[in-house]
């Protein structure tokens, strides 16, 4: 392989920091985590079921952003950068062997629409907190990621049905000698 191919390969690792500094995102949505169950726990008795609830789908919410920090962290890296080499480990995540570019995608919109919709519950839960403005545009945003996720997924359809041959499972397809 001649020098600019090798400098271009190599430069997928220049992604590592990027997954780094998610990880940190990782451990400050663990302690808002944290620091919202201590709330909930200290208030319990002063709290009203409505602000129960709140802050119940605000935890979900902080659980929901973290499960999509995992994915684009673990995807990621595996898809882009290196194989993480957890094949056979009882903690493999069942998503892992299958994901490629198109699928993180697919997952990933699925992750937003549901990080939406907890912020629209939340919205409806308590309607007296927003103008009716700012609940049309949270409405008109959820529809479109709603779109953008079918389109997203249709083409991914498209896409693995029409070029099968791309998407077959490495411990299927031939194994390509690497240069």
């Amino acid at each position: 392989m001649s020098p600019l191919p090798k400098v271009i390969f190599m430069s997928r690792w220049l992604q590592v920091p990027l997954y780094l500094g998610l990880i940190v995102a990782q451990a400050v949505y663990v302690v808002l985590f944290l620091k919202e169950v201590w709330h909930l726990v200290t208030h319990a008795f002063t709290l009203d079921e409505t602000n129960i609830m709140l802050v119940v789908l605000g935890l979900i919410d902080v659980v929901m952003i973290s499960n999509l920090l995992i994915m684009v962290i673990v995807g990621g890296y595996e898809t882009f950068v290196s194989r993480l080499g957890v094949e056979g480990h009882p903690d493999e995540p069942e998503w892992l062997d299958h994901v490629n570019a198109g699928v993180l995608k697919v997952k990933l919109s699925m992750a937003l629409i549901s990080i939406s919709s907890i912020h629209l519950l939340k919205t409806f839960i308590d309607p007296d907190k927003h103008t009716q403005n700012a609940v049309m545009w949270q409405v008109i945003i959820h529809v479109a990621f709603l779109l953008s996720a079918l389109i997203m997924a249709w083409v991914d359809r498209l896409t693995t049905h029409t070029h099968p041959q791309h998407f077959h499972n490495e411990s299927i397809a031939p194994k390509r000698a690497l240069d």
